[in-house]
């Protein structure tokens, strides 16, 4: 239990922080889900349109602290290549 003023304001900071990256986290499994649906459809336009909007999320993931850069560069390589590959 927190009992110094200091470590109850670093206790409500971190509730507040956990709430915020939590909301980063889950938008960006949002837009890599509608990546993999439409890979999944098929449907290349669609996956490109779908990886371009993904792409800045997932900067910004990196950008704000919520992922570590090299898994998002390899996460955004790995899709690249899926969408690519059904592209071709």
């Amino acid at each position: 239990m927190a009992n110094t003023p200091q470590s109850k304001k670093r206790a409500r900071q971190s509730e507040k922080r956990f709430a915020v990256n939590k909301a980063r986290r889950s938008r960006i499994r949002t837009f890599l889900r509608k990546v993999e649906e439409a890979i999944a459809s098929g449907n290349a336009d669609a996956a490109k349109d779908a990886l371009r909007t993904a792409q800045p999320e997932l900067a910004r993931g990196v950008s704000k602290g919520v992922l570590h850069k090299n898994t998002v560069a390899r996460k955004m390589s790995r899709l690249s290549a899926r969408v690519k590959a059904l592209t071709t």
